[in-house]
């Protein structure tokens, strides 16, 4: 069965709609999944004027009971006419970018939407719009009361951070022991139950230059980073470290890995952005939801000019269905793995929910 994934539209006066417009217009997505967007059908018929895609059909619903498989769904979230001024953030643009967030959220988390792929916002507008959080990261933790990572994903190059949306002076207060721990573990978890390597590789970056230089140059590398690597090397994990961040990349380092931690915002998503911007997707790691965003922001000095390019969205999409899948057959396999266990431990063959009662 398609997947439904669950379109939260983001700042309506950047690009957001345009890129989402742009990708769902090619009808081969339909077979992949079932889309939902979450907006106002007046915005999205405003956006696909200026866009003019050749075939993009859309069926406006008021929720999921019944969404069509064959075209676009749009979720009416709103029933407010907007003065939609392009290219410039506003508090209704921030308020609306909220409200899509929220029942599109709320929509995947009661399971009626399979995953949730984000388009962008600007922060400091949905600051003013009354949201309490630094990003789309901060805010799913909060709604899923579960720690994430800040994962950014291409198909060559996987980066998560320690520490997500603050400021510099605050990283090395920040970070501890368990923190690093974690993180560590949530990257270990999600590249086996997401992305289907059996036995990952991970690299930690330090946080000092050359890695604290022997503690020359600071002491986390000792403190934090290397007591979390002997502590999972132990227990069969391939993770190595703490790497200097520069010298690791500048050989080349990150092609022999399947997962890089890095310290901060900037150490990550520097070499990411160099890298792979425009192919990237930032996977929030870690909750019981799935969820993806595109690797850039609301684009507000093109909005409008129909000049954005949907190829980050549409890796995200695609990585939304990818994940979707691969968690299922996760599950399919470690039941399958515990129901043979228990064959094997007693001779009989019993159910999943027998063997859970059981655990219980």
């Amino acid at each position: 069965m398609k997947p439904i994934i669950a379109i939260s539209i983001g700042d309506i006066n950047g690009i957001g709609p345009e890129i989402v417009i742009k990708t769902l217009a090619d009808q081969r997505i339909l077979d992949l999944c079932i889309p939902v967007i979450y907006a106002s059908s007046k915005v999205i018929a405003y956006h696909k004027n200026i866009v003019k895609p050749e075939k993009f059909d859309f069926q406006s619903i008021r929720d999921l009971e019944n969404p069509r498989t064959d075209r676009i769904n749009v979720v009416n979230v709103w029933t407010e006419d907007i003065n939609i001024e392009l290219g410039t953030g506003s508090e209704d643009s921030g308020k609306f970018a909220y409200i899509s967030l929220d029942r599109a959220t709320q929509d995947v988390k009661e399971g009626l939407a399979d995953a949730l792929v984000t388009a962008p916002f600007n922060k400091h507008i949905m600051d003013s719009a009354g949201f309490p959080y630094a990003g789309h990261t901060e805010y799913l933790e909060a709604q899923c009361q579960e720690p994430s990572l800040m994962f950014m994903v291409s198909d060559d190059l996987r980066i998560g951070v320690a520490t997500n949306h603050i400021p510099v002076a605050e990283v090395a207060p920040t970070l501890t022991k368990a923190l690093v721990l974690k993180k560590t573990k949530i990257m270990l978890k999600s590249l086996s139950q997401d992305f289907g390597i059996a036995k990952p590789r991970i690299a930690i970056l330090g946080l000092n230059p050359h890695a604290g230089d022997q503690g020359t140059i600071g002491g986390e590398e000792d403190e934090l980073i290397r007591p979390v690597v002997s502590e999972l090397s132990r227990k069969g994990h391939l993770v190595t470290g703490p790497h200097a961040a520069d010298g690791f990349f500048g050989v080349g380092n990150q092609n022999k890995v399947d997962g890089i931690l890095a310290m901060y915002h900037d150490q990550g998503l520097i070499p990411f952005k160099t890298l792979s911007f425009g192919r990237g997707v930032n996977y929030t790691a870690g909750l019981p939801i799935v969820r993806t965003s595109p690797d850039h922001g609301t684009g507000f000095n093109i909005a409008g000019r129909n000049l954005a390019e949907p190829d980050s969205f549409r890796q995200a999409l695609f990585m939304a269905i990818d994940v979707v899948r691969s968690r299922s057959e996760y599950v399919q396999a470690e039941d399958k793995l515990a129901r043979e266990t228990l064959v094997e431990d007693t001779g009989e063959d019993e159910s999943i929910e027998q063997i859970t009662e059981q655990v219980e």
